[in-house]
């Protein structure tokens, strides 16, 4: 019941989400000699490097290469963006949280937000590498929604966690740091689940973000409809991870004006 009156709190103020939203976007890009083709470019260049090592010299050889890479950075951008400006949205605007009284989620959501805008950017130079490629679409592509909003569910619910616990203990930011750069190597982003043995392949597959890039690269690559199990148990573990999340957030934030 709590949580339904503070959906309805929130809504409230959707306004102001998504002018901080598209503020903190725009603001990234100020005084940028190429502004919002930064979105463009940052995937495109980690791209070129990372398929210049892995089919040069791990030789690694999987259909639409280029395209299967792609798409596991900017998930994972996705994923390492929304979490890194989640944690810091709260001590960062430490201001404004001393003097305005609005649901301090706001913030959260907002830089979710944000994050995925700049992900939607990124998602261009995909679309056109589609066209290169001359990849097909098929009726499986509608899944892409669910994906997206599970994906939102899963930031938010980790960021709201990281947000809480950074106002209180500092050292949360760097701990996040280190879990996202070993994160990075045991998703696969770089190559495909199949390189691994079964006894390893159970414990990678218990990553959600493992699981959405997989699924995403089924279904836009390969024409393929997502496995149900996988879909469903990334469905489970998002929703358990923000309500994890929102519990944590709500029993600290009375503490947050104190500790600010």
């Amino acid at each position: 019941m709590m949580f339904i009156q503070h959906i309805k709190e929130l809504y409230k103020y959707r306004n102001l989400i998504w002018v901080l939203a598209w503020g903190e976007f725009k603001q990234r890009y100020k005084n940028s000699v190429l502004g919002f083709f930064w979105s463009l470019l940052e995937p495109l260049l980690f791209l070129t490097v990372l398929y210049v090592v892995f089919t040069n010299i791990m030789k690694v050889q999987v259909e639409y290469y280029p395209l299967f890479l792609l798409l596991g950075i900017i998930i994972w951008n996705f994923f390492g963006r929304s979490t890194t400006m989640g944690l810091n949205c709260i001590v960062g605007k430490s201001n404004i949280l001393q003097k305005v009284y609005f649901p301090r989620d706001i913030f959260v959501i907002s830089a979710c937000i944000t994050a995925l805008l700049t992900s939607l950017f990124e998602s261009i130079v995909f679309v056109l590498f589609m066209i290169v490629f001359r990849i097909p679409l098929s009726l499986n592509i509608l899944y892409l929604p669910i994906f997206l909003l599970i994906g939102f569910i899963l930031v938010l619910g980790t960021s709201l966690t990281l947000a809480a616990l950074y106002v209180f203990y500092r050292d949360v930011q760097f701990v996040w740091l280190v879990i996202l750069q070993i994160g990075f190597f045991i998703t696969p982003v770089m190559y495909p689940l199949s390189l691994f043995e079964p006894n390893i392949l159970r414990i990678l597959v218990l990553n959600p973000v493992a699981q959405l890039i997989q699924m995403s690269r089924d279904v836009v690559i390969y024409a393929k409809p997502p496995p149900m199990p996988a879909l469903g148990y990334t469905i489970v573990i998002s929703l358990i991870i923000f309500i994890i999340g929102y519990a944590i957030f709500t029993k600290l934030e009375s503490r947050f004006a104190e500790e600010l």
